[in-house]
């Protein structure tokens, strides 16, 4: 089950469950959908992959037990704010590989 952080990486902005600005890569790093595409240029500064708007959890309880109340989005919010300079030079050597293939 995904994790659903609350908020991007880079800039802090909120990403609620139901926003449709959550960009996740496979390891469920998570940024918006601005700073993937202004800043990190979809290459992940954390693993090298690239990014997929995130799904949003139920708000109803369609199936009995699931839903956004019972598995809650995390509320833990995770800041690591990306070295632009150092970022620019990873991503240039992978940028122009598709993610699939990276």
């Amino acid at each position: 089950m995904l994790e659903m952080k609350p908020s991007c990486e880079h800039c802090d902005m909120d990403l609620p469950n139901e926003s449709s600005e959550a960009m996740i890569c496979s390891y469920e790093c998570t940024f918006c959908a601005d700073c993937v595409s202004d800043v990190l240029e979809n290459v992940c500064p954390n693993c090298g992959g690239g990014f997929k708007k995130r799904p949003t959890r139920p708000t109803k309880e369609w199936c009995k037990g699931v839903s956004a109340q019972h598995q809650p989005p995390s509320d833990e919010r995770c800041l690591k704010p990306v070295d632009l300079e150092a970022h620019l030079e990873f991503a240039s050597a992978i940028k122009k590989i598709g993610p699939r293939n990276r």
